[in-house]
């Protein structure tokens, strides 16, 4: 497995437990349609969130949710339409970023990023 993967494995991991321990219920993970993926499906206060995850072991490369393009969000409301198309119970979607920097294999950093939409 690549250093990429199982950073980002890892970071999924983590993001999980973030979000559970702030009060969201993970409803699906890296939920696929067709080429669009969504790395964590969540619900909390009547509203979905489709979440995408990034992660980085160093700032070498910059910020973690500054790898978040115009084609990655769009990719994300693909998939977000046909799953709400497909679960019709969800009236209220949101997207949010939580970028994940992890620092020796130890110290984790978390910075959730709610509401993006562009």
């Amino acid at each position: 497995m690549s250093w990429n993967k199982t950073t980002g494995n890892k970071g999924e991991e983590l993001a999980v437990n973030y979000l559970i321990e702030k009060g969201y219920a993970i409803i699906e993970r890296n939920w696929r349609f067709r080429y669009a993926e969504v790395d964590i499906i969540a619900g909390k206060n009547n509203r979905l969130h489709f979440f995408e995850i990034k992660t980085r072991t160093s700032d070498k490369y910059g910020k973690p949710e500054e790898s978040m393009s115009h084609k990655k969000m769009s990719m994300l409301k693909i998939a977000a339409e046909e799953y709400q198309y497909q679960h019709l119970e969800w009236k209220y979607v949101q997207f949010d970023v939580l970028a994940i920097t992890i620092i020796n294999d130890v110290q984790v950093e978390y910075f959730l990023i709610e509401d993006v939409y562009f």
